[in-house]
């Protein structure tokens, strides 16, 4: 995968934190007098907004665009009172969500898928285990299995580490592989899939989940969706045909009456243009999609 940019873009969220702000020199010198448009949410996204918003401006030096992340439950809460032009989520809106933002906005809610991901279950590179169940997984993650042993691997405590609940990829994750059940307590809860890439590549018995262009210093391992399936890897092409049992889309989520220069951004960011971005910074474009896509 083409991950070179994708860990400087990753490096630079990293250090900095993954909800600053992002601002390029290009829209710091443009002397432009117009508002910047905002984008603000999912982490897992933070990189792909900050990417698109840096291309896209490079030829259009008239806009500013600033990227925030925070998580997709903080983005769609600032959609929603309107203090932002475009929600970045990782999980698609919740009907009552949907439902709020065209009250309060008094404008129809428009949803945009930008990407595919796999949502990515990563160990420790000298983690011998090489593939888990959907089962499997939530029974660690509700902390009725403890041990690497338990699943195939050494005989050493499982160390947990998850997203927190702002996160539309806690919420992914908590509905498709928990099935809505509840994280063990001792799961640690970081801010940002990098922190939590970070934290598995240090730790020998941890395992963490996340969007797959993080994947650096870790390994991706593959997901079965019962005991009699294969293991699936969280490929392009695994995604593309349909067996990756985890795939997602990644959403924009904006409103009608927004001011045109947002409407073009949306527009040519699912362009060939945006979507060979896409696949630069480490996701898979839309053209992937198998024909029943996950969601």
């Amino acid at each position: 995968m083409k991950r070179a940019l994708a860990l400087s873009l990753l490096l630079a969220v990293a250090c900095g934190g993954d909800r600053r702000e992002v601002a390029t020199d290009t829209a710091a010198t443009s002397g432009s007098r117009n508002k910047p448009v905002t984008i603000k949410g999912s982490d897992t996204m933070v990189i792909l907004g900050q990417r698109f918003a840096e291309e896209y401006m490079k030829n259009k030096p008239g806009v500013v665009i600033q990227v925030n992340g925070g998580g997709s439950g903080t983005g769609i809460a600032a959609l929603i009172n309107g203090t932002v032009d475009l929600a970045q989520s990782s999980r698609p809106m919740k009907e009552g969500e949907k439902g709020d933002v065209e009250k309060n906005r008094n404008a129809r809610l428009n949803e945009t898928p930008v990407a595919l991901d796999a949502l990515a279950v990563f160990v420790h590179s000298g983690n011998p285990v090489q593939s888990l169940t959907i089962d499997q997984l939530a029974s660690i993650y509700t902390g009725k299995v403890t041990n690497w042993s338990q699943v195939g691997g050494a005989s050493a405590p499982i160390v947990l580490y998850g997203r927190e609940n702002s996160s539309g990829t806690y919420e992914y994750f908590k509905e498709h592989v928990l099935g809505k059940a509840d994280f063990a307590p001792r799961t640690q809860t970081l801010q940002g899939t990098a922190a939590v890439i970070n934290a598995v590549s240090r730790d020998k018995n941890g395992i963490g989940y996340g969007g797959i262009a993080y994947a650096q210093g870790v390994r991706p391992i593959g997901v079965k969706k019962d005991a009699a399936s294969p293991a699936v890897l969280p490929t392009e092409e695994n995604v593309a045909n349909g067996t990756y049992p985890i795939a997602r889309h990644l959403y924009f989520y904006w409103i009608s009456t927004a001011r045109p220069e947002l409407e073009q951004f949306v527009q040519w960011a699912t362009s060939p243009e945006g979507q060979r971005l896409v696949e630069n910074v480490g996701y898979f474009p839309l053209s992937d999609a198998p024909k029943t896509a996950t969601q």
